[in-house]
């Protein structure tokens, strides 16, 4: 496991967007952030999670949230622009973007992959989040630092077999963020993936629907890598590959 000890409020006036933040771990990082100070932006596509998140954290004392209700299946050019403009004017900047949400598509064979499932995930895992990065980079260089993290998976790191598009995907996920690293190198914008491992959610539930989840880590346990990689004591990693467990 991950192994970090954040200080108490350490993420006080920091700004955080996180996609997919409606359950899981997107919904677990956005409480973690939100208990350690941060200000966060929910986003998802089904509004009722996000309220529920959005509820949780108000009761729990920490700062009032965003809610923004976006699929990003379907989203287009013109919905990403008008996300930057409400935040710009919202927030003016913001410190942190947390990629989480990704669709796992169908599991078998690559030669029998239905390739509009792979047009899907990709959508999702991909080039959603191409957009929405390059949409946001002028209010993620607004901040006197910022992070990008990226979602990433044991089978985008090395494949599997029968992980078809969803690790075809997640290739595409550590290239681009190696990408943005390199790009972003010496500048106040860093970087980096994490691979969650195997974690109590109902994305894993759907890949291996005979596991106990008991077995697992819950998203809970993982958010060590998430707080240090939003934190100032990140500010030296840019193009790497994290581990959570």
């Amino acid at each position: 496991m991950f192994e970090y000890q954040p200080s108490q409020a350490f993420l006080f006036n920091k700004i955080i967007l996180i996609t997919g933040a409606g359950d899981g771990i997107g919904k677990q990082a956005a409480l973690s952030y939100a208990a350690y100070g941060a200000t966060v932006i929910l986003l998802g596509r089904t509004e009722q999670k996000l309220v529920q998140v959005y509820d949780e954290i108000v009761a729990n004392g920490g700062a009032t949230p965003a809610i923004v209700t976006l699929d990003l299946q379907t989203a287009t050019a013109a919905q990403y622009a008008e996300l930057a403009q409400l935040l710009e004017q919202e927030f003016g900047h913001f410190d942190g973007l947390l990629h989480n949400a990704s669709v796992l598509g169908s599991l078998g064979l690559l030669e029998q992959m239905v390739i509009n499932s792979l047009e899907t995930v990709l959508k999702v895992n991909v080039t959603a989040q191409a957009a929405l990065t390059q949409a946001v980079m002028p209010l993620l260089r607004a901040a006197p630092s910022a992070s990008i993290i990226f979602t990433s998976s044991s089978v985008g790191r090395k494949g599997r077999a029968y992980w078809g598009a969803y690790a075809i995907s997640k290739f595409a996920t550590e290239g681009m963020m190696q990408t943005l690293a390199d790009e972003l190198d010496g500048s106040s914008i860093r970087s980096n993936s994490i691979n969650p491992g195997g974690t109590r959610t109902s994305m894993r539930a759907s890949a291996y629907p005979a596991e106990d989840p008991m077995t697992l880590k819950t998203p809970a346990d993982i958010m060590p890598v998430y707080l240090y990689l939003m934190s100032d004591d990140s500010l030296n990693d840019n193009g790497k590959a994290f581990n959570a467990q």
